[in-house]
């Protein structure tokens, strides 16, 4: 029988998490169990934050997976302007600019 490490203290099951998914994002992270075996962990974002930190002096290269490159912001930034450019009076709707 193969054994599953757990990594934390607190579980809860896939169908708890879904009822209420909003009661796990705590100061602890949180084991979610599929059929009694870990598919995942919850985290608060002040853990996730702390935990990115250190991460990040250890391997400055992890951010790259979590931020979007400066590139890419200009890609999307120029997608958006594109978009709104060539938007209809229905599409924007209500829409006023700032």
């Amino acid at each position: 029988m193969a054994t599953q490490t757990l990594l934390t203290d607190e579980t809860v099951s896939m169908t708890d998490f879904r009822k209420h998914p909003a009661e796990y994002f705590g100061d602890k992270p949180v084991a979610v169990l599929s059929n009694n075996k870990p598919t995942g962990y919850v985290i608060g974002a002040a853990l996730f934050e702390q935990l990115m930190a250190l991460l990040e002096q250890a391997a400055p290269e992890v951010r790259a997976q979590f931020n979007p490159s400066a590139s890419r912001l200009a890609a999307i930034a120029a997608r958006g302007a594109e978009l709104l450019a060539h938007a209809s009076d229905e599409q924007l709707g209500e829409f006023t600019e700032v």
